[in-house]
């Protein structure tokens, strides 16, 4: 007699109930993402309004980032504990309270405080919102299309903020950059109970307040380090932070080892298609974070536009992530998903490759910028896809914050790294002309911007030259700041291939 394994139950499929709390659930991501370009349109007015030193105006800037990329371990395993929707819920209370205090701060100080108050706030969303898709979508493909259009709602607020940014700052004061984030959180806190489903982990045991502790100790000093040698360039105080961060990480490490209930489940780091997912979205972040850097400056001070003409000459790379976000599940109706994620690097690959040409110019750098986003887009969203699959749902909230804290890594490494790749470059390439006194020299040495303000004190022949040598030498570190990534991007096509398609194929003869 023929024994036949048992019918494996398909996971239940969600309904429009489903889908339109996954529209909920948009909105934060939607605002989040948003914040960053509002403020930066903001910032100019409102350091003038407040008389916000430059020290000041940085961390008004980057308080936010610091605090939310420290806690995000933190509150995706506290979701795990009290209840996501909860959490959420509390969150976007916090944040819509908050922005009022922003909005209407009256120093430089209470702005500073108000902005790392929304940073905890923003914490408690962002692990929130992917933990309760991870719950809302247990059919693999609807979870993969759900991710999808988080995703593109995610570069949709980064494409809409300088437009709705501006827009608002035309008509209105600073503070109503902030007052955007009030009506959203207060929709959320309306459809939210009536939609969201609750869930929280059964005996996930209590929170362990010595490892929230280690945790911050490790995270803040590593990002602090990173901002300030990508903003200053080598300095021993920023090396030192990231040294100590890293050393108390190790004891972080140790300790969740030997808790029955650890802050981080470091059980989810032995599934090899998580840590492979993982890696991917930290190096493709950190490409994209370097590379951007890089194409803002060469906008500005190569071709010679302002920052709001180069803020909107990004936009076709934003609304390039939202599309290849949107395309990307559908593909995986064709194709293997793991083909999709190879060919979309590749395309970020050929992207960098014509971003290389930039003596192109303007058109060739947006270009190759908008390529690149296209395809590496495609991947981003079926790796977290990849990430919260192989997250056991009591551990989702836990996976996202993990997958979010890489994200916050690879574009502080980014920017400290390969920014300071284009820069050594410059450095080692630029051709000084004759008549540029010694102290001037070597202070154009130091990188394009301070170049440019040297050949404003020098005579017109001899500074004309000066900053044409300089914007050759600067294309050469951007063109080898497109090859390392293009490298990078070719590297992570082959480890996709090597890694996720044998465990895709191993899935599919479990399956059969």
């Amino acid at each position: 007699m023929q024994l036949t394994a048992p019918a494996q139950t398909a996971p239940p499929r969600a309904t429009a109930r489903e889908w339109t709390g996954l529209a909920v659930l948009a909105l934060p991501t939607l605002l989040l993402s948003m914040d960053v370009s509002v403020l930066y349109l903001a910032l100019p007015q409102m350091s003038a309004d407040l008389g916000a030193t430059g020290t000041q105006q940085l961390w008004i800037l980057d308080i936010y980032s610091f605090m939310l990329a420290g806690l995000l371990v933190t509150m995706g395993t506290l979701g795990d504990r009290i209840g996501r929707r909860r959490l959420l819920l509390i969150g976007a209370t916090a944040f819509a309270g908050v922005s009022l205090l922003a909005a209407y701060s009256r120093s430089p100080e209470t702005l500073i405080a108000a902005r790392a108050l929304l940073g905890v706030a923003g914490a408690t969303l962002m692990p929130s919102t992917m933990a309760l898709i991870r719950n809302m979508f247990r059919d693999p493909k609807q979870m993969a299309a759900a991710i999808g259009a988080w995703f593109a709602c995610f570069m949709g607020g980064m494409t809409v903020g300088p437009l709705v940014g501006g827009l608002m700052l035309g008509h209105f004061w600073w503070g109503s950059a902030f007052l955007l984030g009030v009506p959203v959180m207060v929709l959320l806190l309306i459809a939210g109970p009536r939609l969201l489903p609750e869930y929280k982990a059964p005996d996930a045991g209590r929170l362990d307040p010595l490892s929230v502790v280690l945790s911050l100790a490790a995270i803040l000093p590593v990002i602090y380090g990173l901002k300030e040698l990508a903003r200053q360039g080598w300095h021993p105080l920023p090396a030192l932070a990231i040294v100590a961060g890293l050393a108390v990480g190790v004891l972080f490490v140790r300790r969740q080892g030997n808790l029955a209930h650890p802050l981080l489940d470091l059980r989810l780091f032995t599934n090899r298609r998580f840590t492979t997912a993982l890696a991917m979205m930290l190096f493709g972040g950190v490409v994209m974070a370097g590379i951007s850097l890089m194409g803002s400056i060469y906008l500005q001070l190569v071709v010679g536009l302002t920052p709001w003409a180069a803020g909107l000459s990004m936009i076709p790379q934003n609304i390039a992530m939202a599309v290849g976000s949107g395309l990307a599940p559908a593909l995986t109706r064709k194709l293997r998903p793991t083909t999709v994620i190879a060919t979309g690097l590749l395309l970020a690959a050929a992207g960098l490759a014509m971003h290389i040409l930039a003596d192109g110019g303007r058109g060739m750098v947006i270009a190759g910028m908008t390529v690149a986003s296209l395809g590496l887009s495609m991947p981003m969203s079926l790796l977290m896809n990849v990430i919260m699959s192989a997250a056991p749902p009591e551990r989702a909230g836990s996976a996202a914050s993990v997958s979010e804290t890489s994200g916050e890594f690879g574009i502080a490494l980014g920017i400290a790294s390969l920014g300071s790749v284009g820069t050594a470059v410059y450095a080692a390439t630029l051709v000084v002309p004759d008549g540029v006194p010694a102290a001037l020299a070597e202070t154009a040495r130091g990188d394009l911007a301070a170049a440019t303000a040297v050949a404003a004190e020098l005579p017109p022949s001899v500074g004309a030259e000066l900053l044409d040598a300089a914007r050759s030498a600067f294309t050469g570190g951007i063109n080898a700041v497109g090859a390392i990534g293009a490298a990078i991007f070719l590297t992570l096509a082959v480890l996709a291939v090597a890694v996720l398609r044998r465990h895709e194929t191993a899935a599919e003869t479990t399956e059969s």
